[in-house]
């Protein structure tokens, strides 16, 4: 058991900082978070780190530094076995492991420069997001709103065309995976909610975006269409159902 409260540095809206905030509120556990803002976190995360990783989250448990959302959550598990987040038993095990690395590189980053892609359409909503990834001054949404293109084009390799089709396509194809791998069933493996489900559910809330889920702007037309394309979907109904019965407080 750690000693001291562990500290969570994280980005508001980041889907993978949305999956270990939700992992600390499905165990309880008692925390420090400290939210940073765009830009400022490479520096930061490269600070705690000592250069191994330039992203967040990043997590400080008692002596030590762990950067990555799954290596954040397996340390967790371990520091916090309560309301157990991996199944006991070794097969099902396994496949949540493996289903949680199949979100995190196949739907988690596609997902992202979709949603940023579709942002960059319309500068003063692409404001108001990016407002909130940046320090003072350049959080005023006017300001963000000049340099948000610029910024999104950088980090996430998204704009209005840049891979943005592409990008879709393989957030459909993660929709078509989800829902291969549900099959119909309440939970991804066995029957309990558990990493797979958590991962799952967390980095579809910017395509879903439950009111469980971080604090967003109001999304541009083009994502409230997508939205209303995909709502009827089982998993898209789904993610909603995971928000809202095992998410808990923000």
């Amino acid at each position: 058991m750690a000693s001291e409260p562990p500290v969570l540095y994280h980005l508001a809206i980041s889907h993978y900082s949305e999956k270990v905030r939700w992992a600390f509120s499905y165990k309880g556990v008692r925390h420090i978070r400290r939210a940073t803002t765009g830009g400022m976190h490479v520096g930061l995360s490269l600070w705690l780190t000592r250069g191994e990783s330039y992203t967040l989250p990043v997590l400080r448990l008692d002596d030590r530094v762990i950067s990555d959302s799954t290596r954040i959550v397996e340390a967790l598990e371990h520091a916090f076995p309560d309301r157990a987040l991996y199944p006991a038993d070794p097969d099902e095990r396994e496949r949540a492991l493996a289903l949680e690395d199949h979100f995190d590189e196949e739907l988690g980053p596609y997902i992202r420069r979709f949603a940023f892609a579709e942002l960059s359409r319309d500068p003063d909503a692409l404001g108001e997001v990016i407002a909130k990834l940046m320090p003072p001054p350049m959080n005023s949404p006017a300001i963000a709103g000049v340099v948000g293109k610029p910024f999104v084009r950088l980090r996430y390799g998204a704009g209005p065309s840049e891979g943005a089709e592409e990008a879709r396509e393989r957030t459909l194809a993660a929709f078509d995976r989800l829902e291969a791998e549900l099959n119909g069933n309440e939970f991804l493996v066995g029957d309990s909610f558990t990493v797979a489900d958590l991962t799952a559910a967390a980095l579809f809330y910017p395509a879903v975006l439950p009111p469980e889920g971080p604090d967003m702007p109001q999304p541009t037309e083009s994502l409230m269409d997508f939205r209303a394309e995909q709502e009827d979907r089982p998993g898209y109904r789904w993610v909603q159902k995971m928000y809202s019965e095992h998410r808990g407080s923000p």
